[in-house]
């Protein structure tokens, strides 16, 4: 069958946008619980329908999904394959209907989540769609899909782990490399708060007996700065800052988040060892600092490099060249990969622009990586 599932997952090529557009509909912006919550609902009755038993796994945030479907013949015993997935996005309710509508121009989809990773979803439910119609003996297959992906998975880290163990391999439906090649390891990731607190007083009466969070908390990023600077290939982003509130009033607390990205454990331990024991520079400011999620940095091995192989025979099966390089970004297979679970992402379709207002994908490559996938559940 393996020539077969490039054909058979060309046939689905319109039913695959038509479900994609409803995907993207249904906008999912991370932390709204009740819009992750209904897409949970819809995710668990397709994967139901494809034959597997599927669950909401509850969180405050909004629920994770985890669906197992059974294997069939000779492997049916055998360990199953985990894909990842999630089904929140970075864009909020209403970015559908204002700068980012849907549009397919030139074989070209943009949208909210088309990209990172609604695409991904449809992908895989195609794959096992395909795999039940043809009746194909394979390995039983297990899906988590978290709500809180874009934010580092603080809610779902215990619930990937949980269902990492026992898997003889972990496949990631992130976006691909620019070029389609997989992801074969990530950076780790690690998001700081740094909360001030400092007194407020008059600004112009009486500014020496306020103490103001807002300096303390530039002098501590600076700090942050030339501490990073002293270790190699560490990437910083400040990406959020507040505090104060009024001109005439010296500020009373602050705050920063910053994201880091390590290449290896060691590095990211004494990055953020040094980070948690910064001292205040102001006599009466406090300095409180948090890790507020983490994902450990997935390192190049040699059992990777013996999936990757073998997915790339699974590929020349359906005509595909298949490669890959380690990554930049974090995802959920940084804990698979951590763990020591052979792993592999980026099998969501060929695009750019993830977290962009031109976020899109080629459709063309929707039905080719639908193939991909049913070639390797089946030959794994």
């Amino acid at each position: 069958m393996a020539n077969g599932w490039q054909q058979a997952a060309a046939g689905q090529a319109a039913r695959m946008l038509e479900r994609l557009h409803e995907y993207v509909a249904q906008e999912t912006p991370t932390g709204d619980a009740n819009a992750l919550n209904a897409f949970a609902d819809r995710l668990v009755a397709r994967y139901a329908d494809l034959g597997g038993t599927a669950r909401r796994v509850p969180a405050a945030t909004g629920d994770h999904v985890v669906a197992n479907l059974p294997g069939r013949g000779p492997l049916a015993e055998q360990p199953p394959l985990l894909f990842l997935a999630h089904h929140d996005t970075v864009w909020p309710v209403g970015q559908l209907g204002g700068s980012m509508p849907w549009r397919e121009e030139d074989g070209i989809v943009h949208g909210p989540g088309v990209f990172d990773m609604k695409g991904g979803l449809v992908v895989l439910e195609t794959a096992l769609q395909l795999i039940a119609e043809q009746e194909a003996n394979h390995r039983p297959v297990r899906i988590v899909v978290a709500a809180d992906e874009e934010v580092g998975s603080p809610s779902a880290r215990g619930l990937v782990t949980a269902e990492s163990e026992g898997v003889v391999a972990a496949f990631g439906l992130e976006p691909p490399h620019p070029n389609g090649d997989l992801k074969t390891a990530r950076r780790g990731s690690s998001r700081v708060r740094i909360e001030i607190t400092g007194r407020e007083a008059h600004a112009a009466l009486d500014p020496e007996s306020g103490v103001s969070a807002i300096d303390e908390l530039v002098d501590q990023l600076i700090a942050v700065r030339s501490l990073v600077g002293s270790f190699d290939d560490v990437l910083c982003n400040v990406g959020t800052i507040t505090g104060g509130g009024r001109t005439n009033v010296v500020p009373g607390t602050a705050s920063a988040e910053i994201g880091f990205r390590f290449i290896d454990p060691d590095t990211e331990r004494a990055v953020l060892d040094s980070i948690g024991k910064l001292e205040p520079v102001r006599d009466g400011a406090r300095v409180q600092v948090s890790v507020v999620s983490n994902r450990p940095a997935w390192r190049p091995s040699a059992e990777g490099d013996e999936l990757l192989a073998k997915v790339a025979a699974a590929g020349r099966s359906v005509g595909q060249e298949v490669g890959g390089a380690v990554a930049a970004g974090a995802a959920d297979t940084n804990l698979t990969g951590w763990l020591g679970v052979p792993s592999l992402d980026g099998f969501g379709p060929v695009g750019k622009g993830a977290h962009a207002i031109h976020e899109q994908i080629v459709a063309a490559t929707l039905p080719e990586r639908a193939a991909l996938i049913a070639a390797i559940i089946t030959s794994l």
